[in-house]
């Protein structure tokens, strides 16, 4: 594996996967889709911008499948 220096959207990106299984752990789940409170939650919706801006670091456009 290729030791490199993570990028700022990387680091965010980290941070809101800690913060969202710590929330799995607290609520005794694995996954937000079990969780009566996905609709609006802040710490899906913020690792979920995370994702998007991890993968195109900054640059803006959409989810294109």
């Amino acid at each position: 594996m290729e030791n490199r220096e993570l990028d700022r959207y990387e680091l965010a990106l980290q941070e809101a996967m800690k913060e969202l299984k710590k929330c799995h752990k607290e609520k005794k789940l694995s996954s937000c889709l079990a969780c009566k409170e996905i609709i609006g939650c802040t710490i899906r919706n913020r690792y979920v911008q995370a994702v998007y801006e991890s993968m195109n670091k900054g640059k803006g456009g959409g989810f294109e499948f």
